[in-house]
């Protein structure tokens, strides 16, 4: 028979294996939720451009940043763009490897005001995929977006005229390692 101590502590144990697995699971499934709601300012992924096109205008702000530890440097090619609702933009942002070795980058993005970013949709990202830069290359990278026409009809959105698309990019030392583009760098800090 199982004293009550012992089913005391299995209860115990088991909340703590619930809290565990939990804090593992929230943030791939934040993720999946932020990308199906646009919460957060999270864009779409359209497979096809827009069905129709709208008399309105949103003007298109672009901006960049780059995290900490990644020796890029990294900018968009254009400071806006004002485009039809529906209508199918190209905006390009521009990264430069300033290291003597090459570098696996990764992009995070969103859209402010968040409550657009479900209606902002993008059909071709270079986000959707690893940057890798070799030393002293600088690279034009591409994304094809429109806005979709059925923010025209919310309307908590008719105040919106003006949207702003920003990317941060990240050293990606996990692709680093599995490319083994590291071994450079390992073997000079070992010097």
């Amino acid at each position: 028979m199982v004293s009550k101590n012992g089913k005391v502590a299995a209860s115990v144990a088991l909340v703590a294996a619930l809290m565990v697995g939990a804090s593992f699971a929230a943030v791939p499934l934040y993720r999946i939720f932020c990308q199906v709601t646009g919460w957060g300012g999270t864009t779409q992924v359209a497979k096809a451009e827009a069905d129709r096109v709208l008399d309105r205008r949103v003007t298109v702000r672009f901006d960049a940043s780059i995290a900490k530890g990644i020796p890029w440097s990294f900018k968009p090619a254009q400071v806006s763009q004002t485009l039809r609702i529906g209508e199918t933009g190209l905006a390009y942002y521009e990264a430069t490897n300033n290291a003597d070795y090459p570098v696996i980058g990764s992009a995070s993005f969103n859209v402010q005001p968040a409550k657009a970013g479900s209606y902002f949709m993008k059909v071709d990202c270079f986000c959707f995929e690893e940057q890798i830069l070799q030393p002293g290359e600088t690279m034009l990278m591409p994304v094809t977006y429109y806005v979709d026409p059925e923010m025209a009809d919310e309307r908590r959105l008719d105040d919106v005229r003006e949207i702003t698309l920003s990317y941060t990019f990240y050293r990606n030392e996990d692709a680093e390692e599995r490319e083994d583009l590291g071994t450079e760098r390992r073997a000079e800090a070992g010097r």
